[in-house]
């Protein structure tokens, strides 16, 4: 027995020391994972906030685009490191419900991460390039109907590609995933500037990404799926066009760790992202594109995501686009 006791002092004194660390909490720079490609909705929303996240964390925050599959690279990066706090992801719509409801294999589920919020909202818009003579989506169906209709995405099973399928499925193209051709690209950014080249139709993806190429009248939006008008979009509400349901059709950022997160951790990013996005700047930034910001709490968070997730999984098992992730 009187060996044990300096074991269990040892090991006592390691808790405490664990505690004093993450009482700590942050002693050096935090590694935040972009899964996705620069000038994207999610690279917009995190370099945003940075800024006013760093001040509120007192520390460096190293952001790092870490992109492939989806989104589903740089979220693989993130549920394998050690959970201390030290490596975060902007986890998105793409990564944490589309990538789960469309692919049949993933290395990783929801249960991997520990979501500290969701606080971005983001509309989805649908546009074309400014001299098309498609001017509504009652055109693009038109179009459709003729042939030789495609839109670009941010990649195979992506939201984007996701969005496209689901806005035409709504207004009555019969099996979309098969008749419009799909152009997947590297990025949301490539995405839109494809559309801009001319070498796709449309996209349909989030406001944030097409807001300056809107407001330099460079794309054409044809509807957006908020509850209200878009300022500076000028496009018909999906209500507006008797279709309701594509208001479920909505991008979303919020900021995930491993799923063994501590407590004391995630509560520290709760205050920090509370101060954070009352920042001016941050808020102009993402207003400016047509983001709601809503700062929710883990439980909303994942009642949110969780929904989400229903959505685009009822429209993938009902076109049967399950594929390979």
């Amino acid at each position: 027995m009187r060996f044990r006791l300096p074991i269990l002092a040892n090991a006592l004194l390691l808790g405490l020391m664990s505690g004093s660390a993450m009482a700590d909490y942050p002693e050096r720079p935090i590694n935040m994972i972009i899964p996705y490609g620069a000038g994207g909705a999610t690279d917009i929303s995190a370099r945003a906030l940075s800024e006013p996240l760093s001040k509120e964390a007192d520390a460096t925050l190293v952001l790092s685009n870490v992109t492939g599959a989806g989104g589903a690279t740089g979220s693989v990066v993130v549920k394998n490191a050690k959970p201390d706090g030290y490596t975060m992801l902007f986890a998105r719509v793409g990564s944490h419900t589309v990538n789960p409801a469309m692919k049949a294999t993933l290395p990783y589920t929801l249960d991997d991460f520990r979501f500290v919020t969701v606080y971005e909202i983001n509309p989805v818009a649908c546009a074309v390039r400014a001299d098309s003579d498609i001017n509504s989506i009652e055109d693009l169906v038109k179009k459709v109907g003729e042939g030789n209709v495609s839109y670009s995405s941010s990649g195979v099973g992506s939201m984007l590609q996701l969005a496209a399928v689901m806005v035409l499925d709504e207004f009555g193209v019969k099996d979309p995933h098969k008749t419009v051709t799909h152009i997947p690209q590297k990025g949301g950014g490539e995405a839109a500037t494809a559309v801009l080249n001319g070498t796709v139709t449309f996209i349909c993806t989030n406001s944030s990404t097409l807001a300056n190429l809107v407001g330099n009248k460079q794309l054409k939006p044809i509807l957006v799926t908020s509850e209200e008008r878009l300022e500076g979009f000028h496009a018909p509400t999906a209500s507006e066009l008797g279709k309701p349901g594509l208001n479920e059709l909505v991008g979303w950022t919020g900021i995930a760790g491993p799923k063994d997160l501590p407590d004391d951790v995630a509560e520290k990013w709760a205050e920090w992202m509370e101060a954070a996005i009352d920042d001016e700047r941050f808020r102009k930034t993402l207003t400016s594109a047509g983001s709601i910001i809503d700062l929710m709490s883990p439980e909303e968070a994942g009642e949110f995501i969780q929904r989400q997730y229903e959505t685009f999984r009822n429209l993938v098992d009902k076109l049967d686009m399950r594929v390979e992730g």
